[in-house]
């Protein structure tokens, strides 16, 4: 089978395309013929050997996959040939809170193998079939993006109608951040360097939007719009010294999710703003195969199509993270394998 691994060094350029054997079957693992990925900020991470996401040597990166099971250990009694099923970010977070053991194992990482690969053997349980009514290149949007978006807004945020939400961006995560915000009546505010981007989010229903690289200060205009008070909850991807900037457009007793950190991974804080106006500072690991059906079954029940920017080939895999590298993207983008 065809995979793509890292290489020696790092860096976009150093990954490369392979052969490999298939991987035998265990009792209670799966086959799956891989139809498509997606990718994530994470996916940069590894392939760079940043920090503490830094793989050996021959690791197949990108964690969000979906395919066939196309073979079963004899075992299996969950999946049957033919289900369209994603893998699991973190396979062993099935329910419950988030414990040490449950982040032991995530896929296309430091330390397991991920999806950017024509086959992949996985447990029977290290998957989810996927909504019948997506698309392969959709549905490969779930796993990291759409479920860290559900778990921070819905599971956590527990947002409802009347609320405002303060969305930074236009990637994957904050693009479903949106669609689930709208899906629950609140109220939302994007904020984007990019007035094109601003038009696209503006004709999926957002009414309230923001050029932050023209208006520097955006606060006071999230403030305006608030009449003063805040917004309820910040969808926080940018990280670093930005989180002051959401400390200062939150309302007393709201939330911050901390999703993304593409603008560094430390930063002071002002820590008595977060005292002193009662913010919940809230930290988001993707998410539990249990909060993954409870999503599937809402997007299904909604109608709701993820959004993808663009496709790339198996072979323009590079092309395809030099393109989410370069942050022109609006949603997702997707390898088809």
């Amino acid at each position: 089978m065809k995979a793509v691994e890292i290489g020696d060094g790092y860096g976009i350029d150093a990954l490369r395309f392979v052969q490999r054997e298939p991987v035998a079957l265990g009792p209670t693992q799966v086959l799956i013929r891989v139809k498509a990925v997606s990718l994530n900020y994470r996916d940069l991470l590894v392939v760079n050997g940043i920090d503490r996401w830094r793989p050996p040597v021959g690791r197949i990166p990108v964690s969000d996959g979906v395919g066939d099971v196309v073979e079963r250990g004899p075992a299996v009694r969950s999946l049957v040939v033919g289900d369209r099923v994603a893998g699991l970010f973190l396979p062993n977070w099935h329910s419950g809170k988030l414990t040490p053991a449950k982040l032991q194992r995530s896929l296309g990482g430091a330390a397991y193998d991920g999806m950017l690969s024509e086959y992949v053997v996985l447990d029977e349980q290290d998957v989810i079939r996927v909504p019948a009514s997506l698309s392969y290149e959709e549905a490969a949007t779930l796993p990291c993006a759409a479920l860290t978006a559900w778990h921070g807004l819905i599971e956590e945020g527990r947002v409802k109608t009347g609320d405002t939400v303060l969305i930074q961006g236009t990637g994957g995560v904050s693009l479903f951040s949106l669609q689930f915000a709208l899906l629950s009546g609140t109220s939302v505010i994007v904020l984007s360097s990019s007035d094109e981007k601003l038009e696209r989010v503006g004709q999926l229903g957002v009414q309230h939007r923001i050029n932050y690289a023209t208006t520097r200060d955006w606060v006071k205009p999230v403030l305006d719009i608030t009449d003063g008070k805040g917004v309820d909850h910040v969808v926080e991807v940018v990280g670093a010294d930005n989180i002051n900037q959401s400390i200062e457009a939150v309302a007393i007793s709201g939330t911050i999710s901390v999703i993304g950190l593409i603008g560094g991974l430390k930063a002071e804080i002002n820590t008595e703003k977060i005292m002193s106006k009662q913010i919940r500072l809230q930290g988001i690991e993707v998410g539990s195969t249990e909060m993954f059906a409870s999503m599937n079954q809402a997007i299904e029940t909604n109608a709701l199509r993820p959004i993808v920017d663009k496709v790339f080939a198996f072979d323009q895999a590079k092309e395809a993270l030099r393109y989410l590298d370069a942050g022109r993207h609006f949603g997702k983008v997707v390898i088809t394998i």
